[in-house]
């Protein structure tokens, strides 16, 4: 199937010949026709498998071909879990209508920028607004922004926004935006908090999953290196002057590992930097894109980073603290092997990571080869805990006996 086929306008064709867009993936081929239909949606697939397009496009045809040149209201509310998705979007949606007659009026809305100049940007008149729920719930307090007119509220990366404290703040927005509306949810998994919410907010949905997510394993040659914790940096070293990766992103467990991290490696002569959560919009932007453009080759980064951003190039994947869940270690993984490359992912494993790693294999459904590396041979020991005799039932005082104790001490 190509994009012709898709009933898409010749302005929108002509944008995706441009970008040399040719053949729609598989969740674009089942969503762009449903989302025509005006039929709410709940999509699954993983991250990199196109699931922005398949909304932005049809979206930008449907709201296009009604926009007059009088002022712009906001008919598409676009809510994503980071900064960086928001301005991803936002981008991609001005990408593909760059081609139309009137174009497409985009308004991002994130957290660390000023609110007065993102409010006055809306109230200038906006079809599309994508935001971080958090800015949104922000802006929305204020009280000076009309959203009667939206047509289509979409949630991209609806797991992920749970752990932003999404499902305390979905009433307010849904009290806020019209009852007549077209819902769009993405996400790469489905657990029962996200049914449960998915109730609340659509309407007969289509379910549509696209069952890729194991799959992304069969690009990716994984390694598992058994290593002590203390040597994971001298391993670090050594798989990049074995293996001369061009583009590294390393997970790590917290921000202050994060930037620690990165600060030995940058005294060490890398061109390497941290990405977390604490460091101002700017500094992530200009940090994204020092790592796009080779800048710098060695990203030292949180889970913010696992999912949704448009990273292309990234040869490897480095676990230097394993993930929380099976799910996550998908997610780290699938940043590197995009668009029919290859890629390596590589994890640290010392003694206390073992029972984890073990699990995350058998969720996965995957056997990673076991490696050492000659001279930081694991070594270190689990240290078991001693815990002392249990006490014995019924030999323990009573509260009364306490009680009757303590009167007689007083008593003497």
């Amino acid at each position: 199937m190509l994009f012709s086929s898709l009933n898409l306008s010749s302005e929108l064709n002509l944008a995706l010949k441009k970008n040399n867009f040719t053949k729609p993936t598989p969740i674009q081929e089942k969503v762009i026709p449903q989302i025509f239909l005006k039929q709410d949606i709940m999509a699954k697939a993983k991250t990199g498998t196109g699931k922005s397009a398949s909304y932005i496009l049809p979206i930008l045809d449907m709201i296009t071909k009604s926009r007059d040149s009088k002022k712009a209201k906001i008919k598409v509310l676009v809510l994503t879990p980071t900064r960086e998705l928001t301005l991803q979007i936002s981008q991609t949606f001005r990408d593909f209508g760059s081609y139309m007659q009137i174009k497409p009026k985009v308004v991002s809305v994130i957290g660390g920028e000023e609110i007065g100049g993102q409010l006055y940007d809306i109230q200038k008149g906006c079809d599309i607004l994508v935001a971080t729920s958090g800015r949104f719930i922000d802006i929305l307090s204020k009280k000076q922004m009309n959203l009667s007119n939206l047509d289509f509220f979409v949630l991209d990366e609806a797991d992920k926004m749970l752990n932003f404290g999404f499902g305390e703040e979905l009433k307010e927005i849904l009290d806020a935006i019209p009852k007549d509306r077209q819902n769009l949810l993405f996400s790469a998994t489905y657990p029962d908090k996200i049914l449960n919410l998915c109730e609340k907010i659509t309407q007969n949905p289509m379910e549509i999953s696209i069952e890729e997510e194991v799959a992304t394993v069969d690009t990716v040659k994984q390694i598992a290196i058994e290593v002590d914790r203390h040597n994971r940096g001298s391993a670090l070293r050594h798989i990049l002057k074995k293996y001369k990766f061009g583009q590294v992103l390393v997970f790590m467990a917290n921000k202050r590992a994060t930037d620690n991290i990165a600060d030995k490696f940058i005294k060490k002569g890398y061109k390497a930097e941290s990405f977390h959560g604490d460091l101002t919009q700017e500094e992530r932007n200009k940090t994204l894109n020092d790592f796009k453009t080779n800048k710098i080759n060695i990203l030292f980064a949180t889970d913010i980073i696992a999912r949704g951003l448009d990273l292309e190039n990234i040869e490897c994947v480095v676990n230097f603290d394993l993930p929380r869940s099976p799910t996550d270690y998908i997610h780290r993984i699938g940043r590197t092997a995009r668009a029919g490359r290859v890629g390596t992912a590589i994890s640290f494993i010392s003694q206390e990571d073992m029972a984890h790693f073990k699990i995350i294999e058998k969720k996965c459904k995957i056997s990673v080869e076991k490696e050492q590396i000659i001279g930081l041979e694991l070594k270190e020991q689990i240290i078991q805990k001693v815990r002392g005799k249990a006490p014995i039932k019924g030999k323990r005082k009573s509260k009364k006996d306490k009680l009757r104790e303590a009167e007689k001490n007083q008593d003497l």
